[in-house]
């Protein structure tokens, strides 16, 4: 039986305060948009639609978060290791694909990648890739000769080859694209065991895995591409964290080029420079091997530079762009805390309490200082509810933090934030 309130006092202050932040941007928010000073976010400090609905995902997502609250966390101590990984990668992707039903298999699922802002409207277009390479950052500023959308502007060429690949294969379409986005999201969870693990606290990833499932950013995960740069990022921070472990000079150039991958995927990926500073620190590397790493995200820098694409120079062009668009009457003033809301309804409840501990647990630690630089920059001002995917799904790794006989409390928490968050806003992603 749950408990009513969790245990610590901390904690529930730790919450409450969370709760208090979260009800000041939704009030905010409501009072600037009376008085005439919009915040161009109907829903802030989330954006979309403030709308109860019900859909065919709503069964099962709650069927889902009760057999995960009930079972969860006593068989993700007994199972087998790898079984623990398949089971929580298939879990994660059942709640994620409920969630997104909730809004219906149109709408929430098949249409979510179709519109004119996203990148499925440029795949038809690119015939030639080397020629789509050089040509990219000619296209990115608005008002210039056939500016690219919204969506493929504002990112580096990489999230757009995703999708190109993906139609090359015959998985062209967006159901397509929104199945290959909900699974590599979910696979974050994966990943973020196999790193826990590596880093020396397998019990510490058992702990995490039920929270990793019901992870409240899975609303955003289906289907955004965020969710995939959230598996990509998630598997090369793994990568690393495992050659460096071990050691293998192969994996941790490996996980060289997926961080360098990550970067030409969103240009806020670079700041996974921070996480992987943190595993080297806890791992205590010696430098030598690190020079894998630098090799690996080398070649990829060096090849897409000679391909035609300079990532410093679209990184300056989107920073213009960025501010052609909504980002201009957008005010930093009530973003940069609101945005924190949002970051709070994302990560869950639990992450109250884990960010109090984060001093124990420095992976975290860097993971949130991320999405702290990230809000600082000006350049996440809304929407970070589905922009720091790769960095909120951390913060439930951390859940061995909290005590134990509250654990399945936040658990129930986390599942009641993002089924609420789902039937009571009509999220645009």
């Amino acid at each position: 039986m749950l408990k009513l309130w969790p245990s610590s006092r901390a904690d529930r202050w730790a919450l409450a305060a969370v709760a208090g932040l979260v009800a000041l941007a939704a009030a905010t928010g409501a009072v600037l948009g009376l008085a005439g000073r919009p915040v161009h976010a109907s829903a802030a400090p989330l954006f979309g639609h403030v709308l109860p609905h019900a859909g065919p995902g709503t069964p099962a997502a709650i069927a889902v978060a009760l057999a995960v609250i009930r079972w969860g966390p006593r068989l993700a101590e007994r199972v087998p290791w790898r079984t623990l990984l398949a089971a929580t990668w298939a879990a994660a992707t059942a709640w994620t694909f409920a969630l997104a039903l909730v809004d219906g298999w149109g709408r929430g699922v098949a249409g979510r990648l179709t519109t004119p802002y996203e990148y499925l409207a440029e795949v038809p277009g690119v015939t030639d890739v080397p020629a789509m390479l050089r040509g990219f950052e000619g296209r990115i500023l608005d008002g210039g000769p056939d500016p690219w959308t919204t969506h493929v502007a504002g990112h580096p060429p990489g999230a757009l080859l995703a999708f190109v690949g993906l139609d090359r294969i015959g998985l062209g379409g967006g159901a397509w694209a929104a199945v290959f986005c909900i699974v590599a999201g979910a696979f974050a969870t994966a990943a973020i065991l196999v790193t826990v693990r590596a880093l020396g606290d397998e019990r510490a990833a058992r702990t995490a895995a039920p929270f990793l499932v019901l992870f409240p950013g899975a609303v955003w995960v289906g289907a955004s591409a965020d969710g995939l740069f959230a598996g990509a990022a998630a598997g090369a921070i793994a990568l690393l964290t495992v050659g460096l472990s071990r050691p293998s000079p192969w994996a941790v150039a490996a996980g060289g080029v997926g961080l360098a991958a990550c970067a030409y995927l969103s240009y806020g990926l670079v700041l996974l420079a921070l996480p992987a500073l943190a595993v080297v620190a806890v791992r205590r590397t010696r430098w030598r091997l690190l020079i894998w790493a630098v090799l690996g995200a080398a070649a990829v820098v060096a090849a897409m530079t000679l391909l035609g694409f300079a990532w410093w120079h679209g990184y300056s062009l989107v920073r213009l762009r960025y501010y052609q668009g909504l980002a201009s009457d957008r005010p930093y003033a009530y973003w940069v805390w609101a945005n924190l809301a949002a970051f709070a309804l994302c990560a869950g409840p639990a992450a109250a309490p884990i960010l109090r501990r984060a001093a124990r647990a420095p992976l975290v630690a860097a993971w949130a200082a991320a999405a702290l630089l990230a809000d600082l920059s000006g350049m996440s001002k809304a929407e970070v509810e589905r922009i720091w995917l790769p960095f909120a799904v951390w913060l439930p790794a951390a859940a061995a933090l909290l005590p134990r006989h509250d654990r399945r409390w936040w658990l129930a928490a986390q599942a009641v934030t993002a089924l609420l968050v789902n039937h009571l806003v009509l999220t645009a992603w």
